[in-house]
């Protein structure tokens, strides 16, 4: 299936021209918006906004990092931060670093499990971008760390979904999800080698798989989403109250 690479960046000055940072992924973010009205007759822009709307009410791992970007003086709003496109068939969004949004691909997401895996994804991206000076042009173990974060803390790889993808039975099966996924990204959004993803992922990957924050534990199913967000509420009324 269709999952999401990471920062899909504006070209840097200087940068090499034929590394695009993963746009040629996106083609719509180079179009002029379309109108509403032109929009609302497109089925999968529609189906797309009322799948991103049930997720960010309703999904607890999405409204944990809600509330942590806001929390982290992040405030991300629906009209302004996500952005529904048509993409390319391999990938189910990204994160847009330049403009601090969130390209959800309405070709790819047909269900509203995957809309919510996406969403999640972009949103660890998104929150990273937010609490740290994260060098996504450049510094390719920035960009491995936030891609390893997102492959462990999104669901991508719950043994739900590895089944799904003939994936099981695998010891240390988390890890080694975390860690195929989070190269598999880097290889989508940057022209570099696969041994050079491979090397950067597994210079940061101890520390970047044992950073689970804002949800304070490695969240394997929506069960797990719940009693993080719970968590992550009472914590701040606990620091409130210091």
């Amino acid at each position: 299936e269709a999952d999401s690479p990471s920062a899909t960046e504006e070209k840097a000055a200087g940068e090499e021209e034929e590394d695009d940072f993963g746009y040629r992924l996106f083609p719509d973010r180079n179009k002029k918006p379309q109108s509403f009205l032109v929009r609302s007759f497109f089925t999968f822009h529609n189906r797309c906004q009322v799948m991103l709307r049930m997720t960010l009410e309703t999904n607890p791992y999405a409204q944990l990092l809600l509330e942590a970007m806001k929390q982290s003086g992040c405030t991300v709003f629906n009209d302004r931060h996500f952005s529904c496109e048509n993409c390319d068939a391999c990938v189910g969004g990204g994160f847009d670093s330049a403009t601090s949004q969130i390209v959800l691909c309405q070709n790819n997401i047909r269900q509203q499990s995957h809309m919510n895996r996406v969403v999640t994804h972009e949103l660890i991206h998104a929150f990273d971008h937010c609490r740290a000076h994260v060098d996504w042009f450049k510094n390719v173990k920035h960009l491995a760390c936030s891609e390893i974060r997102a492959a462990n803390l999104s669901g991508d790889c719950t043994l739900m979904n590895e089944i799904a993808r003939f994936k099981f039975g695998l010891k240390r099966h988390h890890q080694t999800c975390v860690r195929d996924r989070a190269i598999r990204s880097i290889l989508a959004v940057r022209k570099v080698s696969r041994e050079m993803a491979e090397k950067a992922v597994d210079e940061v990957f101890d520390a970047c798989f044992n950073d689970l924050e804002p949800f304070g534990r490695i969240p394997h199913s929506r069960t797990d989403a719940k009693r993080a967000y719970r968590d992550f509420k009472n914590r701040d009324r606990y620091n409130a109250n210091l």
